[in-house]
């Protein structure tokens, strides 16, 4: 498959400042691009065209300091809210209106960006395949007989087709980094509570976050910066020191797994290749024992964590169980084997993991894995709903269990030319050093 150019900020921009384009029209680009590429499961919601074009034509005078994000099309995943539009968490039948919007959301359009669209997911966000959704799955914008990733799958395919500059994804178990992963793109994972989650239909309610996608490091970095703020108003808020990309403290030692958990040749060549990116980034590289990690990640489906999926739409699922994906209702159903008692051995045991892990942040200053150990086509995932998916998350799942922030990027084409990645993690707070080495790898590409 071709995809479309990238509609970078520093593109776009140049070209306002150059007089060459206005918003509007790029709305109506946009629109002519969706007709070409013929994707109908990229957008739950689409803003219609006229309605994006006035949007755009109604900005404020051109002016990228005042409003960084001005003039750049978004797109966000239909499980935050948009005031007067629906969110359906890609389940029909708990479709309701927003009567607000989510911080995240108010913030992309206070800082200039025009709506574009809501995106197709994974339904509740439970998924990583990107193919759970009673709408038409998004197709994969290098290869559609492969997954798209998710839970964010319409997110990601949005940006990777040129149909926006960034879009609000969710992250819990991966869902904002595996999508960038197999579509080419920057995912960035913010540290836990830095982002409001007010306006967000809830997976896993203490782990949640909204995530960036975008094509390159400095633009996520941009639509970051624009939507992490401390909300008083959503408990899970937490207050972070303000980031600077130009100021954070350099990364000098990076831990990678001795055996990578990658399941085919193509994987690995990739893998070794975005190793060695990085090596010649004067970065000193460790082999170091992720089985603690591992053992965390293992938690969030095999343990207690999956009640927490319960907690936030489990009635939903018992009152309109035919409303619900199959695989979907089977997971959330799969909370009723859990008691009380499980929930507080789970905690238990993942502080026992995580005391295990901390020794790790005095060898190295982050952590560098490959960000997915297989890219499972649709027709593996139609003989085996479940295994690709849980595979996908080996390097994924215990980021947010463990506070961690982390950052995917594209890396070196695999040798059948298929998109991979590699994430670098690092404790809370780390956004900014992740992005800084992020934008260096991307350069050295």
């Amino acid at each position: 498959m071709t995809t479309k150019p990238a509609l970078t900020r520093a593109k776009l921009h140049a070209a306002y400042a150059a007089g060459t384009t206005t918003p509007a029209e790029l709305v109506s680009l946009i629109h002519r691009r969706m007709a070409e590429i013929n994707d109908p499961g990229i957008f739950i919601h689409l803003v219609p065209e006229e309605t994006a074009r006035a949007a755009a034509a109604a900005l404020p005078p051109f002016d990228p300091v005042r409003y960084p994000l001005w003039g750049l099309p978004v797109a966000v995943k239909d499980n935050i809210d948009i005031e007067g539009l629906p969110t359906t968490a890609a389940c029909p039948g708990f479709a309701y209106v927003a009567k607000a919007s989510a911080p995240a959301v108010t913030a992309l359009l206070d800082a200039g960006a025009v709506l574009i669209g809501k995106t197709n997911l994974d339904q509740f966000a439970t998924g990583l395949v990107g193919v759970r959704t009673p709408y038409p799955v998004p197709r994969n914008a290098f290869d559609a007989a492969r997954v798209p990733g998710g839970s964010s799958s319409g997110s990601a395919v949005a940006v990777a087709q040129g149909l926006a500059t960034l879009s609000l994804g969710t992250d819990t178990a991966g869902s904002g980094r595996i999508p960038a992963a197999l579509n080419n793109l920057v995912g960035l994972k913010p540290s836990l509570g830095a982002v409001s989650t007010r306006g967000v239909v809830p997976a896993c309610r203490t782990l949640d976050t909204i995530s960036v996608f975008a094509a390159t490091v400095e633009d996520a970095w941009a639509g970051f910066e624009v939507i992490a703020a401390y909300d008083e108003r959503d408990p899970q808020s937490r207050s972070m020191p303000a980031q600077d990309i130009a100021g954070a403290a350099p990364i000098r030692r990076i831990g990678v797994p001795p055996v990578p958990e990658i399941d085919d040749d193509a994987g690995r060549a990739a893998w070794d290749a975005a190793r060695a990116r990085l090596a010649r980034l004067g970065i000193a590289i460790e082999e170091v024992d992720l089985s603690a990690f591992h053992a965390v990640a293992r938690l969030l489906y095999d343990g207690p964590w999956v009640a927490e999926r319960a907690a936030a739409v489990g009635d939903f699922c018992a009152a309109k169980p035919g409303a619900v994906h199959p695989v979907t209702r089977g997971i959330i159903a799969g909370a009723g084997r859990f008691s009380a008692v499980d929930a507080f051995r789970g905690l238990y045991l993942l502080a026992e993991l995580r005391r295990r892990t901390e020794p790790m942040w005095d060898r190295v200053d982050a952590l560098a894995v490959p960000s997915a150990p297989c890219f499972p086509t649709l027709a593996e995932l139609e003989a085996d709903p479940i295994g690709p998916n849980a595979r996908l998350g080996a390097y994924t799942n215990f980021v947010n269990l463990l506070d961690l922030a982390a950052l995917a990027l594209p890396g070196p084409f695999r040798p059948d030319r298929l998109p991979a990645g590699i994430t670098l993690i690092a404790p809370r707070g780390s956004d900014a050093r992740l992005a800084a080495l992020g934008l260096r790898f991307q350069e050295a590409a």
